[in-house]
């Protein structure tokens, strides 16, 4: 199979133009946690262009049917993993299209060359310098990455253990200041009763505040005044984002003046039109109603503020996730470089 500038073939060279764009998926993933759509649909096409083309060079030879055998395999299992995960809530919507994408890039292992005379016993003369035997490459970035994710929480602890506290939460995530909260990514640890897995998603709070038409230090300073009664909100929440966020209240609209027997200038608290609900604190229920907010459910929204608003609270554990687009842009390298980091740890264990 001819090579073009003797580095690997075309439709292998086309591939690279994934790595760039995951890359800078996963900067910005870490910098907003938002990743725009547009981003993954041309590379979907570049992959379908590389797969036509390498069926074009195989064509009636014995390398056809693995080829085929790779493609349904990495279409057909690897894509839907990531879907999978999704669902079950270990991916984000991002990382979930992330596999997908690479699932129709890299369905077989690609084959790269160094130019001739830079080879030596230091480095080898082909990338990926070894492969697992099955061939299906995006299964390779999958398990690179998973490997690489599991490391994360460790990497946490030895970053809080001089801190001295030893807790559930310093496995997966951080102390934070209360002030900070609004300018964090990620979820609450912490519930008025101890640690939790599901606290309040950040996302979620700045959408409620921007609604309510305030701040956290706002409701920080007058709790009992904002948990009832629910003047009739309608401001938008935006998405969550910290950028919208920091366009300030008045994008949302004006903080409700307070008026006489808890109403607002709006609406009396005597007019039915309020609806105000006499067990919706915060108004979670109300919000909720009217948005999504990333699954956050009533509880967790009243849990959350009430931990945010105590009043002798300095800081509170939140655990920012795992961007898995990082590890997925570094797994991806290390398998175009290296190869397989689970197949050589089963080799090392004698299990492969």
């Amino acid at each position: 199979m001819s090579l073009l500038f003797g580095l690997a073939t075309g439709p292998d060279l086309l591939r690279l133009v994934a790595v760039p764009v995951l890359g800078w998926a996963a900067l910005r993933d870490v910098r907003t946690r938002r990743v725009p759509n547009r981003v993954w649909l041309p590379i979907v096409a570049v992959g379908v262009v590389a797969l036509a083309w390498d069926f074009l060079l195989v064509a009636g030879t014995p390398r056809q049917r693995m080829l085929v055998l790779r493609a349904v395999l990495s279409v057909g299992l690897v894509a839907p993993l990531g879907y999978i995960f999704w669902r079950v809530g270990g991916f984000g919507g991002a990382d979930a299209k992330a596999v997908m994408t690479l699932a129709v890039v890299f369905p077989a292992n690609p084959a790269y060359y160094l130019p001739t005379g830079l080879a030596t016993t230091a480095l080898p003369a082909t990338y990926p310098a070894q492969t697992a035997e099955l061939g299906v490459f995006s299964l390779t970035i999958l398990s690179n990455t998973v490997l690489l994710g599991l490391a994360y929480p460790l990497l946490l602890a030895v970053r809080n253990l001089p801190r001295g506290e030893v807790t559930p939460a310093m496995f997966v995530g951080r102390p934070v200041g209360v002030a900070e909260v609004p300018t964090e990514y990620g979820r609450l640890l912490e519930t008025p009763e101890g640690f939790t897995r599901r606290g309040l998603d950040v996302d979620a709070l700045r959408m409620y505040v921007r609604w309510r038409g305030v701040d956290l230090a706002t409701l920080r300073a007058a709790p009992d005044r904002y948990r009832h009664p629910l003047p009739t909100e309608r401001n938008d929440p935006g998405d969550g984002s910290i950028a919208a966020d920091e366009r300030g209240v008045a994008d949302g609209g004006a903080t409700p003046s307070p008026v006489p027997d808890g109403g607002t200038a709006d609406r009396a608290p005597d007019d039915p039109r309020s609806a105000v609900r006499p067990l919706d604190a915060w108004g979670a229920e109300r919000f909720l109603d009217a948005h999504r907010a990333y699954g956050t459910t009533p509880r967790e929204l009243r849990t959350g503020l009430e931990v945010l608003v105590e009043p002798d609270r300095e800081r509170v554990w939140l655990t920012p996730g795992i961007p898995f687009l990082v590890p997925m842009f570094v797994g991806l390298v290390v398998a175009l470089v290296y190869g397989d980091l689970l197949f050589a740890v089963l080799a090392g264990l004698g299990l492969a």
